[in-house]
């Protein structure tokens, strides 16, 4: 049987683009695991999508079952509905994030993995958490730069 695990996420962003963080709570009973980080200029969507990939990334099993909530439709139904594999097809032309896009769909094959979209600010306990995560992170006083934002940004992508 596979590991199961759940994980929350969620990004935040003051001004879009802005000082950004993201914050996720990856859940295996009886284990709990937090993760954030800030940035100095990002964007909402990259701080949401980071989340997932953070999460994924700190599996340190292959092959789990893992159930992502997210509040981001951006996240949720690129993947759902299956826009992101179309994207990658199209070598991601015009799409934003591609740096993300890519490196989340290498963690994603590694894992079985299920979304489901969560109303935001709407009191589910861990979602709450994760946002409170993302914020505090935002603010932490010297963050480093997101440099696949500021390497889009350069190429007139961002």
């Amino acid at each position: 049987m596979n590991k199961q695990i759940t994980i929350y996420t969620d990004g935040a962003a003051q001004g879009n683009p802005g000082r950004g963080g993201y914050g996720a709570v990856l859940l295996s009973p009886p284990y709990r695991k937090e993760l954030s980080e800030g940035f100095r200029l990002t964007t909402n969507n990259r701080m949401e999508l980071l989340a997932v990939i953070k999460g994924l990334e700190a599996l340190k099993v292959e092959g789990c079952d893992v159930t992502i909530y997210s509040d981001s439709r951006y996240v949720v139904d690129a993947v759902t509905k299956g826009w992101v594999f179309g994207w990658e097809k199209k070598g991601f032309k015009e799409k934003k994030n591609p740096d993300l896009w890519q490196r989340f769909l290498k963690i994603y094959r590694r894992h079985n993995v299920r979304f489901v979209w969560v109303k935001g600010h709407d009191g589910n306990t861990e979602n709450e958490r994760c946002d409170r995560l993302a914020v505090a992170a935002a603010n932490q006083p010297a963050l480093p730069d997101d440099t696949g934002y500021l390497a889009l940004k350069a190429a007139g992508q961002a």
